[in-house]
């Protein structure tokens, strides 16, 4: 059987299909919660960096070496 041929075809059922599940995903109801949910925020978030800050030359010396890595 050759594909080429009935390509059309293939391409019309397809089509189909999809109009098909489009209307039948359209008419589903929505997805209702059992359980309503509540969430307390006492405040922001904060996130305390304790670390030091790299030199220039630290600095340097990683981008080189995430250059070679990048490479391999």
């Amino acid at each position: 059987m050759n594909v080429i041929k009935h390509m059309e075809a293939a391409f019309l059922v397809a089509l189909g299909l999809a109009a098909a599940a489009s209307v039948a995903v359209d008419n589903m109801k929505p997805a209702q919660a059992s359980v309503p949910t509540f969430t307390t925020t006492a405040g922001v978030p904060v996130v305390h960096v304790t670390a030091k800050r790299l030199t220039a030359a630290q600095k340097q010396q990683l981008l080189a070496l995430d250059r070679v890595r990048s490479r391999a």
